[in-house]
C-alpha cells in the first residue's frame, strides 16, 4: 500500500485522515526562498507555524508525522530541536544540492528521528549515489515542483518522462530506503490525470506519494474519504497488471508528458 501524505495543520481534518490506513500527516514549515522559487506555480506555499506540530500530533492515534523544516542554515539546530519537541516523527530537508548539506544535517539530527531528503535540486539529483548511503535515511522523496525548475523542465512531470525519477529509484531500492514522488490528483483530474500519475507509482515501487488540494476541495460532490477510497481501488488494480499492461501504460503516460510539455512556454532559469 502506498502511504498517502496529507500536508495540513488542521486538526479536525488530521483527525479524519488518521482514521483511514496509510496515511501520513505533514506540516510545512519551510519558508527560506520557496515564494521566490515558485512564483506563478500556483503551487501550495505554507502558512504553518511551529505550535502546529503539537496541534496536529496531539489527534493522531496511528498516523506518522512528518514535518519539513527549513534548509540548512544558522538556525537548523533550533528549529530541529523545538519541532522533535513538538513530536515530530520524522524530519524533511528540503533545497539541499550536496551530500555535505545532508551530512551536515544528519549530524545535527543525531538519530533523534528518521530523516526524509527531499530530492528538488539538479544538484541532489547528480550527487545521490554520495549521499543515500548517509546515516539516518528512512526515505528518498522526489519533490517535482522543484525539480523539474532546477533540470529546465516545462512540465512539472518531465523528470518522470526523461527517466530521471526512475533513476532514483533504483539507487534508492538498491540502498534499501522507501522512496516516493510528488503529488496526485483525482483519477480523472489534473493536466496527467490522477489515474495516469498512480500508475507510474505502482511501476516504480513507490512507497509515497502527496494528495494534492483536490481531494479535498470544499466544492466536492464526493467526500474525502470516497475519494481516497477511489484511489485505493485503483491502486489494488494497477498492481495486479501484467508486465506487458504495465510497459504499455509506462509508453502512454510518457508520451502524454511529452504531449503537454510541448504546449508549454519555454522552462525559466533557476539555481540548481
Amino acid at each position: 500500500m502506498i502511504e498517502l501524505l496529507q500536508i495540513t495543520n488542521d486538526p479536525a481534518f488530521a483527525r479524519r485522515c488518521d482514521a483511514l490506513p496509510g496515511m501520513r500527516l505533514w506540516v510545512d514549515l519551510e519558508r527560506l526562498g520557496k515564494a521566490e522559487r515558485q512564483a506563478g506555480l500556483g503551487s501550495f506555499i505554507s502558512a504553518h507555524a511551529l505550535d502546529d506540530v503539537g496541534r496536529i500530533k496531539s489527534v493522531l492515534r496511528h498516523s506518522p508525522l512528518m514535518v519539513r523544516v527549513n534548509p540548512v542554515n544558522p538556525q537548523t539546530p533550533g528549529e530541529v530541536s523545538a519541532v522533535l519537541a513538538q513530536g515530530a516523527d520524522l524530519l524533511m530537508l528540503p533545497m539541499f544540492t550536496t551530500a555535505d548539506e545532508l551530512r551536515q544535517f544528519a549530524r545535527i539530527v543525531d538519530g533523534r528521528a528518521p530523516i526524509v531528503p527531499l530530492l528538488e535540486t539538479a544538484g541532489a539529483l547528480h550527487s545521490l549515489p554520495q549521499w543515500v548511503a548517509t546515516p539516518g535515511l528512512a526515505e528518498v522523496f522526489v519533490g517535482l515542483n522543484d525539480l523539474h525548475l532546477s533540470l529546465g523542465c516545462r512540465f512539472m512531470f518531465e523528470p518522470l518522462a526523461r527517466g530521471h525519477v526512475d533513476q532514483v529509484a533504483a539507487v534508492v531500492h538498491g540502498a534499501g530506503l522507501r522512496f516516493g514522488f510528488g503529488g496526485i490528483a483525482r483519477l480523472d483530474e489534473g493536466l496527467l490525470p490522477g489515474r495516469d500519475v498512480l500508475s507510474e507509482h505502482v511501476r516504480l515501487g513507490s512507497s509515497a506519494v502527496i494528495l494534492s488540494r483536490t481531494f479535498h476541495r470544499s466544492d466536492s460532490s464526493t467526500s474525502f474519504e470516497d475519494e481516497v477510497a477511489s484511489l485505493r481501488e485503483a491502486e489494488q488494480r494497477l498492481a495486479t497488471r501484467s508486465p506487458a499492461q504495465r510497459d504499455a501504460d509506462h509508453q502512454r503516460v510518457l508520451a502524454r508528458i511529452d504531449a503537454i510539455a510541448a504546449g508549454m512556454a519555454p522552462a525559466r532559469a533557476v539555481a540548481s
